[in-house]
């Protein structure tokens, strides 16, 4: 189980923490994946990274502006949002995919958060 958190109102900008904490046993070959949905949109990947660490894989729009990382003793992973824009507005959602392999389709993730609303005003 996910429990997304982090959400909430900034202004173009600024910066935001989400955190995803996992409830049981994350192994290292897992893949860690962050995800968005804005408002009449279709879902869209936003970054993974494997929790054993390495190369994180993101997506173009956010490059240079988030970054994300985990804490192995709290079962959490983050996505550090900084220089946010109104665009970024979505339910972010954090999941899980049981392979180390990189993929950015959502259907290919098995564990979903529960998701936390950004709204970033202009």
């Amino acid at each position: 189980q996910l429990q997304a958190s982090g959400g909430g109102l900034v202004q173009a900008g600024g910066s935001l923490r989400l955190s995803c904490e996992a409830s049981g046993r994350i192994f290292s070959t897992y893949l860690m994946g962050w995800f968005r949905q804005a408002p009449g949109k279709e879902r869209e990947f936003v970054a993974s990274s494997k929790w054993s660490g390495g190369s994180t894989y993101y997506a173009d729009f956010v490059k240079g502006r988030f970054t994300t990382s985990r804490d192995r003793a709290k079962n959490t992973m983050y996505l550090q949002m900084n220089s946010l824009k109104p665009e970024d507005t979505a339910v972010y959602y954090c999941a899980v995919r049981i392979s180390p392999i990189q993929v950015t389709s959502g259907n290919m993730y098995r564990y979903w958060g529960q998701g936390t609303l950004v709204t970033v005003s202009s």
